[in-house]
């Protein structure tokens, strides 16, 4: 068996675990997405957003297009899906269906672009805010401490800000914030205060060049979760993702139709915080009204509880380990 499937580069535990989720082509999208990223938690996205054959579909974030390809199975011929991305990487993979629509742009626009496309209203909206396996995997984008690379970490790379521009020329009070607020680093003033001083002696290039300046700094027991927080607050900054990720929710109040299904995916606090508050609220602050009944007045209604993968999916994508899943559906106007 293990010959067999040598040509998808899956190991048994995921091919079996992915042949599991959704219907018998899913061996067709394993073999297109895995190289670029596994597909997290399918089963219980493609649930949670309740598909319709006839529907119109959001996927905001295709990257390798596991949960894309896996909605077009469940729509009919009158259904459609766009799906953003803003990585020329993710374009390339773009199925040809004509129910399909692919979007190059960073998510925060989604109310822009379904107006361009006349879509007053979608009846679902996945958002996955995980980094792909492709761009931890593929060493000169600089998202990952485990190469030495130039330090880029951009998404859209046209983007003109850069992890090197961040860290070596913001100032030490905008290092420790960005540390703290994004990478939730108690030390982020000791870490600042160490990267400028470094930095005066010569620029950081790479980011090699980094972990090696910040590995002293964190302690043996959590050096590699330290360092994995201390990237994703410069992959934070850089990308704008916390300002990103307020705008899309914002929006999708408004072009959810009532009964509309949103599902995303988090991977850390800040953005599951932020999720919770607006499927709980319908605001960013979680702060409730309510009517003279005292019933919660939002544009969303929590679906279920919060979920996190199987024991069986952490085991066949251990970079799922992190992620929970929350479902909230539009509510009456």
């Amino acid at each position: 068996m293990k010959n067999k499937f040598r040509f998808l580069n899956l190991n048994i535990k995921t091919f079996l675990y992915l042949y599991a989720q959704i219907s018998p082509n899913v061996l067709n999208i394993a073999k297109m997405t895995y190289n670029y990223h596994t597909p997290v938690m399918l089963r219980e996205a493609l649930e949670g957003l309740d598909i319709k054959p006839d529907g119109v579909y959001v996927d905001v974030t295709f990257g390798g297009g596991g949960h894309s390809r896996a909605i077009l199975e469940k729509l009919g011929p009158k259904g459609h899906l766009y799906s953003f991305d803003q990585d020329l990487d993710a374009m390339a993979g773009a199925p040809k269906d004509e129910r399909f629509t692919f979007v190059r742009s960073n998510f925060r626009y989604l109310g822009n672009w379904m107006r361009y496309y006349e879509c007053d209203h979608v009846d679902g909206i996945l958002a996955d805010l995980g980094v792909s396996s492709h761009h931890l995997d593929e060493g000169e984008r600089g998202f990952s401490f485990r190469y030495d690379a130039p330090l880029d970490m951009r998404m859209n790379q046209q983007a003109r800000l850069t992890a090197r521009q961040v860290v070596n020329e913001y100032s030490e009070q905008q290092l420790a914030d960005i540390l703290y607020l994004y990478g939730e680093l108690k030390d982020s003033r000791r870490l600042a205060s160490a990267i400028v001083k470094l930095r005066a002696q010569n620029a950081f290039e790479t980011t090699g060049q980094l972990a090696e300046a910040m590995a002293p700094l964190l302690g043996r027991q959590r050096e590699k979760k330290d360092m994995a927080r201390v990237f994703q607050a410069l992959r934070i900054e850089v990308n704008g993702e916390m300002t990103a990720l307020r705008q899309m929710l914002e929006t999708t109040t408004k072009v959810l139709a009532p009964g509309g299904r949103l599902v995303v995916l988090t991977y850390h606090s800040l953005e599951d915080r932020m999720v919770k508050n607006v499927m709980r609220s319908g605001n960013m602050q979680g702060n409730t009204e309510q009517d003279i009944y005292g019933n919660t007045i939002s544009p969303l209604r929590p679906v279920g509880k919060m979920q996190t993968p199987s024991q069986e999916e952490q085991t066949a994508n251990p970079r799922s380990r992190s992620a929970k899943l929350r479902i909230a559906e539009r509510t009456e106007d």
